[in-house]
């Protein structure tokens, strides 16, 4: 039986490591880095933003169980992109640049955008 691969409906305007303003939904204004992106979703998880409480049982090591704060979700179309070159939020675009490659482009400014891994 073959495994069922699933595959992202389209591609993403944010990348793990990019930084992020929340427009929409209860943490909006908010800035963060982008820790992971959960594509099968369609949302990401945000350094420090959507804070949710986890209840941890209580095992051997941890008789007592905790309460744990940890950084939920938040639904990619809520997000929109930082410009690392001037810092404003900014729509991205792609274009080929001078290698041949695809690459995220400022629909504000026009500048081709780094990748988060590379910068």
């Amino acid at each position: 039986m073959k495994k069922k691969v699933i595959l992202p409906k389209h591609k993403f305007h944010i990348k793990t490591g990019d930084t992020v303003l929340v427009i929409g939904g209860n943490s909006k204004g908010q800035r963060g880095v982008v820790k992971e992106v959960i594509v099968e979703k369609d949302r990401a998880r945000i350094e420090g933003v959507a804070m949710i409480t986890k209840h941890i049982k209580p095992t051997a090591s941890n008789p007592q169980g905790s309460l744990v704060k940890t950084e939920g979700s938040v639904h990619i179309s809520n997000l929109m992109l930082i410009d690392p070159a001037t810092g404003e939020p900014t729509r991205t675009g792609r274009k080929v640049n001078e290698k041949g490659k695809l690459q995220r482009v400022s629909k504000k400014t026009g500048n081709f955008i780094p990748d988060p891994a590379i910068r």
